[in-house]
């Protein structure tokens, strides 16, 4: 009986061994597949960048360079949303006070009209 448990332990064993195996081909696969992906991403942001960062000089560029100029990017673009939220909230409190300033034209309007 004992022969037949360890016999059964080595077989699950293999089994294990088996099934992790599987999972690791797998594993090894998706991160391939996922460098890929990155080195095509990185291949389209370079393609997109790569002018604007060289300038008109059309020199060589650097990932670095072009990380740094994602980087502006998304910076102006921040200070942009941010500038556009305080000129939308100044808007805003001016179409205010001109609500204020109208309704209060026209009460004058009709206490002038009353007074004649």
């Amino acid at each position: 009986q004992a022969e037949e448990e360890l016999s059964e332990a080595c077989a699950r064993r293999a089994r294990q061994l088996q099934e992790m195996g599987r999972r690791e081909r797998l594993l090894r696969g998706a991160a391939r597949r996922a460098e890929e992906q990155l080195e095509s991403f990185k291949a389209r942001v370079m393609g997109v960048c790569a002018p604007a960062a060289a300038g008109a000089a059309g020199r060589a560029i650097t990932e670095q360079q072009v990380i740094e100029k994602v980087r502006q990017v998304s910076q102006e673009s921040q200070q942009s949303r941010t500038r556009e939220k305080r000129l939308q909230e100044e808007l805003s409190s001016r179409l205010s006070k001109d609500e204020e300033v109208s309704t209060a034209l026209e009460v004058l309007k009709k206490s002038l009209r009353e007074l004649q």
